[in-house]
């Protein structure tokens, strides 16, 4: 059988930073995100018992095993994926990608799994694919094999909210999410930051059922600044932040500081994602589109996880 799927970017407003078991992906922490609508990855997947190999990388390779094994087949599949933003660059391709190719390949194989298991299948190909399963308001929590999986906390149409994903460099990140996490635990910061995860979650969990866009904003880039902080304190030191990077930052904050609100995150990478209410949307987006490195600006908003198109 032949499958295409859709699977969304996820944009963690509460990160993850460390693995406590590095093999079966299981976070430190738990996590809080949100699926975009519009970026993401479509993936066909076509397992055909007259193949030799995979027509896949590796990674997906792996993944495909996986499946295999679930489904009882030993056929070998072919594969063929698209994001539609640039990849390795910060903005969870790697999320997006294993998600779609999870799906993809379980549908194409006959299985019907309930969205827990595909969630926890995902995360076994990338930790945080497991978030680009379920739709809108995401929690994933940190657990054993079987119970860190993602779920639905507050439906897609909860809140609406702006994404606007600011793109400064589409350049391929040097050192991977993967193997920069192996080493989150060398920074004096990181028992730290593991420790005071539940109380934030609870905070902003408190803040989105209330819709309170002030504190949201504050907890999330918060967060972001604590992440990056143990990065750049592990050894070896980890920075994905650009020049370009920083002046969006500050930009924002300047913004607000002016009465123009608006908050930002920044995920494993170089790109920032800027959260604003829609009402500030078009004067955002044709500030950020002024500052000097900004490539492009997208406009998302708070969307449904990985599907099937056909």
């Amino acid at each position: 059988m032949k499958v295409t799927v859709f699977a969304p970017v996820n944009v963690a407003l509460i990160k993850y930073w460390g693995k406590e078991n590095c093999e079966l992906r299981l976070p430190a922490n738990s996590s809080i995100s949100v699926c975009l609508t519009n970026l993401g990855t479509t993936t066909t997947v076509e397992w055909d018992k007259n193949l030799n190999q995979d027509l896949a990388d590796s990674r997906m390779k792996r993944q495909l095993d996986k499946v295999r094994k679930i489904a009882q087949i030993n056929w070998r599949a072919k594969v063929v994926t698209k994001n539609n933003f640039p990849s390795g660059a910060g903005l969870s391709s790697s999320a997006s990608g294993l998600a779609a190719l999870t799906l993809a390949a379980t549908a194409a194989a006959g299985l019907k799994l309930p969205e827990k298991d595909l969630s926890r299948l995902a995360r076994l190909g990338s930790g945080s694919a497991c978030r680009s399963i379920p739709d809108g308001w995401v929690e994933w929590s940190k657990g054993d094999d079987k119970t860190s999986y993602a779920k639905t906390i507050f439906p897609t149409d909860y809140w609406n909210l702006r994404i606007l994903v600011v793109i400064v460099s589409d350049k391929k990140k040097l050192v991977s999410s993967t193997a920069g996490q192996e080493l989150a635990f060398t920074s004096p910061f990181y028992k730290a930051r593991v420790k005071s995860m539940a109380a934030k979650i609870k905070k902003i969990k408190a803040a989105i059922k209330q819709k309170n866009f002030t504190e949201l904003g504050k907890i999330m880039e918060a967060d972001c600044l604590n992440m990056h902080r143990v990065m750049r304190t592990q050894q070896p030191e980890l920075n994905y932040l650009l020049p370009e990077t920083k002046t969006v930052m500050q930009a924002v904050k300047k913004w607000r500081e002016e009465g123009l609100e608006s908050y930002f995150t920044i995920n494993t990478g170089q790109n920032a994602l800027v959260f604003c209410e829609p009402k500030n949307e078009n004067k955002l987006v044709e500030r950020l589109e002024k500052i000097e490195g900004v490539i492009e600006v997208r406009r998302d908003k708070i969307g449904k996880g990985a599907r099937l198109l056909t």
